[in-house]
């Protein structure tokens, strides 16, 4: 795990890079749905952590959970190029993870594309199953 690394709840700044952020990494080839309106929704709900890595503005890493009873939903989760298999994606994870066992959640459910091989392979090794 990187030592210097800070994350820190989303606010309503960091919607516009978190919505360019899913479009560029996530969502290209589908429509976009998760434009800064929904960001902002979702960092505003208190059923759902939005946590980011970066200054307000240059956000390089964030991650989406949805919580219901004792279901916890990673509803959108990217780590820029720049940043990735330097154990970003996977502090953000363990926060995720731990928040989402602190809230009560006995499941937590992911997606990836099935062409996106290196999403489905990081969820792999952190024992998830497909």
């Amino acid at each position: 795990m990187i030592s210097n690394l800070t994350i820190r709840f989303a606010t309503p700044a960091d919607a516009s890079a978190i919505a360019a952020m899913s479009r560029a990494e996530i969502e290209h080839g589908l429509p976009w749905t998760w434009r800064e309106p929904r960001v902002r929704a979702a960092i505003a709900d208190p059923d759902t952590n939005v946590i980011v890595v970066g200054p307000p503005g240059a956000v390089t890493a964030f991650g989406l959970m949805y919580y219901a009873d004792d279901d916890a939903h990673l509803l959108l989760f990217a780590v820029h190029r720049s940043q990735q298999r330097q154990g970003v994606g996977g502090a953000l994870l363990q926060w995720l993870e731990d928040a989402a066992r602190a809230a009560g959640a006995s499941r937590i459910r992911v997606e990836a594309r099935m062409d996106n091989e290196a999403a489905r392979s990081f969820y792999n090794e952190r024992g998830y199953h497909e």
